[in-house]
């Protein structure tokens, strides 16, 4: 038997299981995660990010030891000024050696300080956010399908370059909030010490500044979120038109007159700069009125001591500590007002990525994985046996945006036989081929494999028996070679079984054009292949697997009929070397290939009932005929077998 998948090999597999569906939001919020109430620390990023808590311990310890230096070169500096100004013995630099020296070390432990703070917030940032990235990537490859679909350009944006900003918030908004939380009350404490009117202004209009950023945070709540949820949606926007490229310049919709691409394009770009200047002119608005705030503030307390000086009412000395420490009362405040929009960026791309982290922020009424789900983080210990496997299906029902799809289906798969699955688009056939995987939870009944619940599977037990042909199958960048081993196939050319398979799929007369054969290089989802040698090519690494078990959707998609022909005798001939054969189709030829055919239906919201109401008469699997008696609450099956 060949080699189990591994878990990515198989996230990747099932990330394209779900067509893709525009995402066209309305409303500039829309998509953006639920705002929740949060300090200005977030503490989910110490929890996912454990490289920041040690960066955390030393930027608090650094934060202090400027500090320090802030309230040293303040009182050096006014006892020097104020005694070479008040006594003329002492005007010479050998009469303030000690004070001079106890500067200098002061102004360099501060420079040394704020260096090796920055140094170690821009490495934390890197670090971080590398850190972040990967988690997210990790979890988003563990996202049911359909929730992965419609969460796949946001995680791309996320990981692209949205919590690249995170970085701006360890080099920029985190040091001058420490220092916002140690500067002042350790500096208005050593004021007050020296002049308590000037103490008493500054506890006056200090809080005018948080005041001012409370209000400015109200006015802007929301931008950052937005803005990025703009991006999202700009970004699904330019790939749709990308990939339809070849229709809009087929029918002449590429040039620069009329609704043409170019011009939407322009539009989008236009749309994104407009949004990022409104940002940055909040931005620069904000900081403004801030350094109004604590210039205005500081002229008071220097127009106070002024007054005072020149009526003889304060020590000289008293007056300069007040003077020079006033500023840096106000300019960690003034920091934080500065650095914070700088910072949402990053924080807003962070909510997205702790929404995708943390499963209860996930919609609730998405059903709870089970035991042997992907996500589910854990596996059972039930075993089954490693050849074909009778796949029971018991009322199976999943949640569909108007009802459910597919609607309480019962059949039963077994080995030896082609089980096709067929009913119109969007009845759920796909979605049930995902919940034998076990990639899907069914809302209701259940996956039954030789007996045991596929939830109580181990998953990686049970994706080495399966062989999957999803419905867009993913070829990975690299060589052909290297794309047909994901699912263990070696392709050896004088192997005489990998070249039947070759031969059966089509894909032999593929190779035969290509001059360096297997080792021939493909992009991103078969770049490079047309879309029939990108079927054979999937097709070629599904059968050259020898799986016990197959499951196809869609096989004989863009290929042509004399190849659609050897694809089904191929299949019709591993099912009757035992293997259990599942195929989703609608072809009139693929059916009259089958031994078994399923029709799936699905049900509107309207027509959906609670299953106590409903007579148990899908209680008990059906196959071929039987499966057509079993009315409009199970499957409805005709074929080879039925008469």
């Amino acid at each position: 038997m060949a080699s189990a998948p591994s878990r990515d090999i198989v996230a990747r597999e099932r990330s394209d299981a779900v067509v893709p569906e525009s995402l066209s939001h309305e409303g500039p919020d829309e998509g953006a995660p639920t705002r929740s109430r949060r300090g200005p620390v977030d503490p989910r990023l110490w929890r996912y990010a454990r490289s920041a808590r040690p960066h955390l311990v030393i930027a608090v310890a650094l934060a202090l030891v400027i500090t320090a230096t802030i309230v040293v070169i303040a009182i050096v500096l006014g006892r020097v000024l104020a005694g070479v100004i008040t006594d003329p013995g002492k005007r010479e630099f050998g009469a303030w050696t000690t004070e001079l020296a106890i500067l200098a070390v002061a102004v360099a432990v501060r420079g040394l300080a704020s260096w090796w703070q920055a140094r170690l917030a821009h490495r934390a940032g890197s670090a971080v956010v590398a850190e972040l990235e990967t988690a997210v990537l990790r979890a988003g490859a563990e996202l049911p399908p359909r929730e992965l679909d419609t969460r796949r350009t946001e995680i791309a944006v996320v990981v692209g370059n949205g919590l690249s900003g995170l970085r701006g918030w360890f080099t920029g908004y985190l040091p001058a909030l420490l220092l916002a939380c140690l500067v002042p009350p350790v500096v208005l404490v050593v004021i007050a010490l020296h002049d308590r009117t000037s103490a008493l202004i500054a506890v006056i209009t200090v809080p005018l500044i948080p005041m001012f950023m409370v209000l400015i945070g109200l006015l802007t709540q929301g931008r950052a979120e937005a803005t990025l949820a703009a991006t999202t949606r700009l970004s699904d926007q330019i790939l749709d038109l990308f990939a339809g490229m070849p229709t809009l310049r087929a029918l002449g919709r590429e040039g620069a007159g009329g609704p043409s691409m170019t011009n939407q394009v322009q539009a989008l770009g236009d749309s994104l700069r407009q949004r990022t200047m409104r940002a940055l002119r909040i931005a620069f608005l904000s900081s403004m009125v801030l350094e109004s705030l604590a210039t205005l503030s500081v002229a008071l307390i220097a127009v106070a001591i002024g007054l005072r000086l020149v009526f003889g009412e304060m020590a000289l000395y008293s007056g300069l500590v007040a003077l020079i420490l006033a500023p840096e009362v106000y300019w960690p405040l003034r920091q934080v007002g500065e650095k914070f929009h700088a910072a949402q960026d990053g924080m807003a791309a962070a909510d997205k990525a702790f929404a995708v982290l943390e499963p209860h922020r996930r919609d609730e009424s998405a059903p709870e994985p089970g035991p042997g789900t992907v996500g589910a983080g854990r596996a059972t210990s039930a075993r089954a046996d490693a050849g074909p496997a009778r796949i029971t299906l018991r009322g199976l029902s999943v949640a569909a945006r108007t009802g459910t799809a597919p609607h309480r289906l019962s059949a039963v798969l077994e080995p030896g036989l082609v089980t096709v699955l067929t009913g119109p688009n969007g009845c759920g056939k796909s979605t049930t081929v995902q919940a034998i995987l076990g990639l899907i939870a069914p809302d209701e009944g259940a996956v039954h494999v030789d007996g045991i619940d596929v939830r109580e599977l181990g998953s990686h037990s049970w994706w080495s028996r399966i062989a999957w042909l999803p419905q867009r199958p993913v070829l990975v960048p690299g060589t052909l070679r290297e794309n047909v081993e994901l699912l263990g196939a070696v392709p050896d050319p004088a192997a005489d079984d990998l070249r039947a398979v070759s031969a059966a799929t089509g894909f032999a007369s593929v190779l035969a054009e290509l001059p360096d054969g297997w080792n021939t290089v493909v992009g991103q989802n078969g770049t490079g292949l047309s879309l029939g040698q990108r079927q054979r090519l999937a097709l070629t690494r599904v059968l050259a697997a020898h799986r016990p078990i197959l499951l196809l959707d869609e096989p004989t998609a863009h290929l042509d009929p004399e190849s659609e022909q050897r694809v089904l005798t191929t299949l019709r001939e591993r099912a009757a070397a035992g293997a259990t054969v599942v195929v989703v189709a609608h072809r009139p030829t693929v059916l009259a290939a089958a031994d078994v055919v399923i029709e799936v239906i699905a049900a509107d919201a309207a027509s959906v009932v609670a299953p106590d109401s409903v007579a148990a008469s899908s209680s008990t699997p059906s196959t071929g005929s039987e499966v057509g008696a079993a009315g409009a609450s199970a499957g409805r099956g005709y074929g080879a077998e039925v008469s």
